[in-house]
């Protein structure tokens, strides 16, 4: 294991030019996440809670400060470097699942494995064991299009953690779906961070969800604060 945090934020500010100005959407954030743990992230909309998972994730870069990934600055980072980092150690859960339609559920969670340039037999075999794990493995030959919106949603999951990243980056994972099936996803979220250790940053609005994590907390107006209750 890394001597480092899985990740140290300092002083981290992201801004975006405006019909009339500068927009500043994160102010000088400082954040320790570290190996294993799970995070929720509160705020209401617009308030940047998206942008800071885009920077963690390397699919945006900030404007100031620095973003350490186990003590490697990600601002050094070329781009190539930054997409093999967000293939390897980083798997992605958006609101909006982004399956393939025109592929099986096996194919698209294979995905990443094939991207990496992972043998097409060994990364069928790992996408049909994550499905195993996700309890999916019923669906595996069947179109996305005719999974429900939960199952795609645990599809989604599955593809994010085929090649066991070290965290798992989540933008309101049960926005989308009813009460009880939002209840399923977070607990398969909760049995992944615990049987596999990958750590978890959960952006939601979803106040019961992030009360079940290690640590909450809220972005407000670009700035982030801690929920010790």
């Amino acid at each position: 294991m890394s001597n480092f945090p899985l990740y140290d934020l300092r002083g981290v500010g992201k801004e975006y030019p405006g019909p009339t100005g500068t927009i500043e959407i994160l102010k000088g954030l400082d954040l320790r996440v570290e190996e294993g743990q799970s995070v929720a992230v509160l705020g209401a909309s617009g308030s940047g809670k998206s942008t800071l998972l885009h920077v963690l994730g390397t699919l945006d870069t900030a404007t100031c400060g620095d973003v350490f990934f186990r003590g490697e600055d990600l601002n050094a980072l070329d781009e190539e470097a930054r997409a093999r980092l967000r293939n390897r150690e980083v798997g992605f859960v958006f609101q909006f699942h982004h399956l393939l339609p025109e592929f099986t559920t096996l194919e698209n969670i294979a995905m990443p494995g094939l991207i990496s340039g992972m043998p097409r037999a060994e990364a069928l075999a790992r996408a049909a064991e994550v499905l195993k794990l996700t309890g999916l493995d019923q669906r595996s030959s069947h179109k996305v299009t005719t999974l429900s919106g939960g199952e795609r949603q645990r599809a989604a999951i599955a593809r994010a953690i085929l090649l066991r990243p070290r965290v798992l980056l989540a933008d309101e994972p049960t926005g989308n779906l009813d009460e009880k099936t939002g209840a399923r996803i977070a607990r398969l979220l909760f049995d992944l961070n615990e049987e596999l250790g990958m750590a978890m940053v959960v952006v939601t609005h979803n106040v019961e969800l992030a009360r079940q994590m290690g640590r909450r907390l809220e972005l407000r107006s670009g700035e982030l604060y801690e929920h010790t209750s």
